[in-house]
């Protein structure tokens, strides 16, 4: 019986070494982890917005008079210089006014003239050398509104541009209600897009926005601001912001729509890497280290960003996260930080095409 007492006793011995505290310490060894240090970002709102464009300059050209028009001097589409003659209107009676205007100041510049040469003899007075210094002032003044008037018969471009579309032609009868032709400077445009109200004070002059045309959608353009409405719009809680951009090549035109896009920095939040997120039964939370230890603290993801996460939790911005290893690890865990470790490139020969190793003959 003695015997069989001593295999047992031999077997609880295995047992309770199994059991022992050095045992217990074996199983809480530190787990190797990667750690990095937590960063503060600005929380980034992107808001996105339809505007229209209009040119810098913009001009609806109107007749100054009424008046049969006797010609057209440009087509659509045409680049004017600034002064350059658009349209021309009958100018008949406006001519002889002019020739009227001229022999009127010939003459009171004659009589004055005779007045002048008597003038120290006596036979005439000063209040007559007067009356026809005032008829001469009088004739002058007549002979510019004649010529003003026949100015006004020619319409000129007010500025340099591109001209649009015209409706009249030769033989219409034009007044000054009637339109000739859209004048638009076009090398720079506004755009014009509404804004929430809850960016007005972070939409500022000279930010840049992204602008892309809805005519080319894959093309995206910088758009500068320069300058934002004064008031709040009540029934949509907005605001008109204006933007300019530049059309140096001349592909796109005043109306056309905008989708503008921006981004507003906001609260600061701790940002950790996508692969320190862990999730579980009662949500997302990661694990940092806090005296040789791993800490689970749960975190709501607030925003992604180029492989980052903001959260909002409590963590600090000197805290350490663990992004590699954190599946091994639990709360309480001992860990041990080593160094990220880098996978060598392997060596690779690169053989022209037809040469083989020697010895292998494809049988």
């Amino acid at each position: 019986m003695g015997s069989i007492i001593r295999p047992l006793g031999l077997l609880g011995g295995i047992l309770l070494a199994g059991c022992s505290p050095e045992g217990a310490e074996r199983t809480e060894e530190a787990i190797p982890v990667v750690a990095e240090t937590v960063r503060l970002l600005p929380e980034q709102t992107r808001i996105e917005a339809i505007g229209t464009a209009r040119a810098v300059t913009s001009a609806q050209l109107f007749p100054e008079t009424a008046g049969r028009v006797t010609r057209v001097m440009f087509s659509a589409g045409d680049y004017v210089q600034s002064g350059q003659p658009l349209l021309e209107l009958d100018a008949r009676q406006e001519r002889l006014a002019v020739d009227a205007a001229r022999v009127q100041v010939r003459e009171a510049e004659q009589l004055l003239g005779r007045y002048r040469r008597i003038e120290d003899t006596g036979a005439i007075s000063e209040s007559q050398i007067e009356a026809g210094e005032t008829a001469l002032d009088s004739a002058r003044v007549a002979l510019q509104q004649a010529q003003v008037a026949l100015a006004d018969r020619t319409i000129r471009a007010p500025f340099s541009g591109h001209i649009g579309l015209t409706d009249v032609d030769p033989g219409d009868r034009v007044s000054d209600a009637t339109a000739i032709a859209q004048l638009d400077q076009r090398s720079r445009l506004y755009i014009d897009f509404p804004a929430p109200e809850e960016v007005f004070a972070s939409l500022r002059e000279g930010q840049v926005v992204e602008a892309v045309a809805f005519s080319e959608p894959g093309t995206t353009r910088d758009a500068r601001i320069i300058s934002t409405d004064s008031s709040i719009t009540n029934d949509s809680r907005n605001f008109t912001a204006r933007a300019e951009i530049s059309n140096s090549d001349d592909r796109l035109r005043p109306g056309m729509s905008f989708r503008v896009t921006f981004t507003r920095n906001n609260t600061s939040r701790p940002s950790v890497p996508e692969e320190a997120i862990v999730w579980g039964g009662e949500g997302s939370h990661i694990f940092v280290v806090r005296d040789g230890k791993a800490v689970r603290v749960p975190v709501t993801i607030t925003s992604r960003r180029d492989g980052q996460v903001l959260v909002d939790g409590k963590v600090n911005a000197r805290d350490r996260v663990i992004v590699k290893g954190v599946q091994k690890v639990r709360d309480g865990q001992a860990i041990r930080l080593v160094r990220p470790t880098r996978v060598p490139a392997e060596d690779v020969e690169l053989r022209p095409s037809g040469q083989y190793e020697a010895g292998n003959d494809g049988g």
